[in-house]
């Protein structure tokens, strides 16, 4: 029994096929997005699967509009599947997290007792002297799982509130001992790393 056969035809029509399109666009939308930020960081086998089932259910929705060219709900019902498939994914690889982030932390003030808690909580840590337009700064450098940046962020805003930081994807590391945090085998296992 098809599914359009339980509705009304004015109800098939106007609400119930809309409805499947915007929730098919969805789903495509948002696979692509996080099957493109898997491109970038480098996951040679999740893109092509996740590629696979994009285009199968980007072309179960398009066939669906081409068959109801006559009904405007179709079109904007699809546009708006696109847009919330934009949001959807975006937020589906935010709270992934995956891969690594370099967070580099610039300070005048003096920053050992924030490099002594990194240090502490096993954190790899660089820290480079260097001028700024005041005078001296301390550079700190340090690699991160994503995951762990509002952790990170919440020690340097603790020692030192007034720092100046910026945050980076990383989308390689040379050496796989860096860095050296507590349970790095599942990340490093996750991401494809090889640890030397």
């Amino acid at each position: 029994m098809e599914l359009s056969s339980t509705f009304s035809p004015e109800v098939w029509k106007w609400v119930m096929l809309p409805v499947l399109i915007f929730c098919a666009r969805v789903v495509d939308v948002s696979i692509g997005t996080v099957r493109i930020i898997f491109i970038a960081k480098g996951m040679r086998f999740w893109a092509p699967f996740l590629g696979f089932f994009e285009v199968l259910i980007w072309l179960i929705a398009i066939s669906q509009i081409m068959q109801n060219l006559s009904n405007p709900a179709t079109y904007l019902a699809y546009a708006f599947g696109f847009a919330m498939g934009n949001y959807v994914g975006m937020s589906i690889e935010h709270k992934l997290a995956m891969g690594l982030a370099m967070i580099r932390v610039i300070t005048n003030r003096d920053a050992t007792e924030l490099l002594e808690h990194l240090r502490g909580k096993d954190f790899s840590v660089t820290d480079v002297a260097a001028e700024g337009n005041r005078g001296p700064v301390k550079v700190l450098f340090s690699i991160i799982k994503r995951k762990e940046i509002p952790g990170m962020v919440n020690v340097i805003q603790q020692f030192n509130p007034h720092a100046f930081y910026t945050i980076e994807d990383i989308s390689f590391v040379s050496e796989g001992k860096m860095p050296s945090f507590r349970e790095r085998k599942k990340l490093w296992d996750f991401i494809g790393l090889k640890r030397k």
